[in-house]
């Protein structure tokens, strides 16, 4: 007999409404015996059937559930998953390059895959999934018949399952540099050694939606990391400066600049807060700031911290705005809520001095989908607004 984890009384209601994760301490007992990692049966105090899920001993996420009917965890299932994730995506237009899988969003939990042109990148966060790492390239393989597939788990969030950091090639052959077109433009990425799976799709919409406001501006790209806002911008703006703290994510903005023909893009390699604080004592104006840096904080223990960074740096980026020009301002950091972003840029714009008016707001690209019940899935916070 396998697993069977019994919840405590009343612990049921989050997971029915549909949240994924059955944390350790909310578990009254566990029957059966099996592997760690094996499919584990979860029920109600008062013997319901809740679902089936991946189950770590060593995790304070006890049990994964990704199953809700009476289907096993075989390679027909995740053939099925794998092809409702691509028939989403392609449906809503992508080819080229998209997000594949989103983990629990699609069924999967803690598996993200990535399509770069005709290479797939894994990144595998669940012990679960980690186990059944060569099904899912099997299934890979039959559906997209792909040049190469590279695994980048190198994410500290690993060691929480118990599991090392691994990066390698899995299947095929991956060059160094993979040329992906997005919005219509040539982007580099680097699989193999750049952030996460080697580029950011979360933002493509995002990154297309402010082309017409950077038209005839002097544009300032913080924290540009590959260049994704900056080579948008450089389709309609005067001209942008490209500044990231990492040499290797500019020398990937300069490869962009070449193969897209630009000749008005410049990078400045540096410490953001210090070369925004060194502009404004310049009393230099730009006409657009994009503000899009990494996430400031990996748990709600450092959410304090990160807003005041946030604040910081969205109140130099609105006193670097001349009148009627426009803050672009980003979010990662899905321990920082909407609500809680919002309230950073009010009390930046007041402490500024700066009337804001907010034109759009946006969140991760729908290659990227969020579960109403799961709030981890949903982190991307994403406001354009006119400084005024």
């Amino acid at each position: 007999m396998g697993y069977e984890v019994i919840l405590k009384r009343g612990e049921e209601k989050r997971i029915l409404a549909g949240h994924p994760w059955v944390y350790a301490n909310e578990v009254q007992r566990i029957d059966g015996r099996d592997r760690n990692g094996s499919l584990a049966v979860v029920k109600a105090q008062d013997g319901r059937y809740i679902g089936k899920g991946y189950i770590n001993h060593l995790s304070k996420i006890l049990v994964r559930i990704f199953i809700r009917d009476n289907s096993e965890d075989t390679e027909e299932y995740y053939l099925n998953a794998l092809t409702e994730a691509k028939n989403l995506r392609e449906s809503l237009g992508y080819k080229n390059n998209y997000r594949l899988v989103f983990a629990e969003a699609d069924n999967l939990p803690g598996l993200v895959i990535d399509k770069y042109s005709d290479y797939f990148v894994m990144q595998c966060m669940s012990l679960g999934i980690d186990q059944r790492k060569q099904m899912i390239i099997d299934c890979l393989v039959k559906l997209f018949n792909p040049k190469g597939i590279y695994e980048r788990s190198d994410a500290q969030v690993r060691t929480k399952e118990g599991l090392q950091p691994f990066s390698g090639l899995l299947y095929g052959e991956v060059p160094d540099e993979i040329i992906i077109e997005e919005n219509g433009i040539k982007m580099s990425v680097d699989v193999k050694n750049g952030q996460k799976t080697g580029y950011f799709l979360d933002q493509k919409e995002n990154r297309f939606a402010i082309r017409r406001y950077a038209k005839d501006k002097t544009v300032l790209d913080c924290f540009c990391n590959s260049g994704g806002f900056s080579m948008n911008a450089a389709l309609t703006a005067k001209n942008v400066k490209a500044v990231d703290i990492s040499e290797t994510a500019l020398n990937t903005v300069k490869r962009n600049i070449e193969l897209n023909g630009y000749k008005n893009v410049d990078t400045l390699e540096g410490d953001v807060f210090k070369i925004l604080r060194d502009e404004k004592q310049a009393g230099t104006k730009y006409g657009m700031v994009i503000l899009d840096p990494p996430a400031f904080c990996k748990s709600v223990n450092e959410v304090k911290d990160a807003l005041t960074g946030y604040k910081d740096i969205n109140i130099l980026g609105m006193k670097l705005v001349e009148k009627g020009g426009f803050l672009v301002s980003s979010s990662c950091s899905h321990f920082v809520t909407m609500q809680m972003f919002m309230q950073m840029l009010t009390d930046a714009s007041r402490e500024s001095g700066r009337r804001i008016r907010v034109l759009e707001i946006k969140t991760q690209a729908p290659d990227h989908p969020a579960l109403l019940a799961d709030d981890e899935t949903s982190y991307l916070k994403f406001v354009i607004m006119q400084v005024l």
